[in-house]
């Protein structure tokens, strides 16, 4: 099978998960979407796996689904709960992760590409990179979560807006919208994203997945469910191996050295 997505376990705590079709701008096509669902459950078993960042290898991200196949078949070609299943377990999986995700966006992030890139906690972009929705240049309404995640991030018009006219965002407009994180030139972009996702797989990843798990339930609960569910993950927490390290170090004045449990 063609290594149409890489896995590269870094020694400091860092999963680097490359799209490696960059002759069609890493398209979601051949073995790449069954290899990023093996290399996500990977991450989410492995305890030293403490950061999970997302690029694409060439000059883009991701371009999407694969157009060219959709034109000869005339259709997604696919029943509706594998799209789903699909979707599940990449899209929801980087959101619900209990470690962190990032969205290293180094070129074009189109179409399901961009969900992707959406699904992540962070998005740290070169200058170089641009969203596009563009489902709707070809007739389709959108997948892989897109729909829900933009929306949460820029708001229900401007997420419409994006999706009807499909007009590609910019890297400068991507970070003044709140769909991107960070901006850096593209000269520098990668080695410094990944300075950045190895400070995140330094940190307390234990207290962050329950960060995660508490922003998640906030986003749809009642205040009065959200503020008891954030309870118990500060209970959570404080009964931790990072927390126990953390306090004492505070108390010592010096720098905590996190394990994630």
């Amino acid at each position: 099978m063609a290594d149409d997505c890489l896995f590269e376990k870094r020694a400091d705590g860092v999963a680097l998960i490359t799209f490696n079709r960059p002759d069609s701008l890493n398209a979601m096509g051949g073995a790449l979407l069954p290899q990023l669902v093996a290399h996500l459950e990977r991450c989410e078993q492995d305890a030293e796996v403490r950061c999970v960042a997302l690029t694409g290898a060439g000059r883009g991200f991701c371009a999407g689904g694969d157009v060219k196949g959709f034109a000869a078949s005339g259709q997604i070609g696919i029943t509706q709960e594998r799209l789903a299943q699909g979707a599940l377990a990449t899209s929801l999986r980087l959101h619900t992760l209990r470690k962190p995700t990032v969205a290293l966006v180094n070129g074009p992030a189109a179409g399901a590409g961009m969900s992707l890139a959406l699904a992540c906690d962070i998005r740290f972009c070169s200058d170089q990179a641009r969203f596009v929705t563009g489902f709707a240049r070809i007739g389709l309404s959108g997948d892989f979560g897109g729909s829900w995640f933009l929306q949460r991030l820029i708001g229900y018009g401007r997420a419409l807006e994006a999706y009807l006219l499909a007009e590609p965002i910019d890297a400068a407009r991507a970070l003044e919208l709140g769909i991107a994180n960070h901006v850096v030139p593209h000269d520098d972009f990668m080695p410094r994203g990944l300075e950045y996702c190895a400070r995140l797989a330094a940190g307390p990843t234990y207290a962050y997945g329950n960060i995660k798990a508490a922003l998640n339930f906030a986003a749809s609960a009642h205040a009065r469910e959200a503020l008891a569910f954030e309870a118990g993950t500060m209970i959570d927490s404080s009964r931790s191996q990072d927390f126990a390290d953390g306090a004492k170090a505070w108390a010592e004045g010096r720098k905590p050295e996190f394990r994630g449990r």
